[in-house]
């Protein structure tokens, strides 16, 4: 789904950041509904929030439970706080981090950029909404 879209160049030639590489796609695949006004939301999140924090990837994947998980208020959500913490522990544990900063050092070259690190919060993104069947 996701994972293949992105690993397919998706966002490459529209020069996307990582963190709307996954929301667009997300868009795409897992049919958000977003508009173009709502997908601009991912923009400041690129780069680890341009400061090498949380990777952008995450953050944007975070973005897609949001959506797909909460009908008003997190608060009224009992899967998002859940599922947040799954992708992010998963994340971390086999990427080695959720840091922008270190995921660049460890699996950053020159010649793919980030494509690994995006690929890998794409492929937990896609198997969390596959196991909880919300994509029809």
């Amino acid at each position: 789904m996701l994972a293949e879209l992105l690993n397919s160049g998706y966002g490459n030639k529209e020069d996307l950041n990582c963190a709307e590489k996954i929301l667009y796609g997300a868009n795409e695949v897992y049919k958000l509904g977003l508009d173009k006004e709502a997908l601009k939301m991912a923009a400041g999140f690129g780069g680890g929030m341009g400061i090498e924090d949380k990777c952008g990837a995450v953050t944007a994947a975070i973005m897609v439970l949001g959506r797909l998980f909460v009908n008003e208020r997190a608060h009224e959500s009992t899967k998002v706080k859940d599922l947040t913490i799954e992708l992010i522990d998963r994340y971390r544990e086999e990427m080695g981090d959720i840091d922008c900063k270190p995921l660049k050092e460890m699996h950053r070259t020159e010649e793919v950029k980030c494509k690994y690190v995006i690929i890998k919060a794409a492929e937990i993104l896609d198997s969390i909404v596959e196991r909880e069947n919300v994509i029809k």
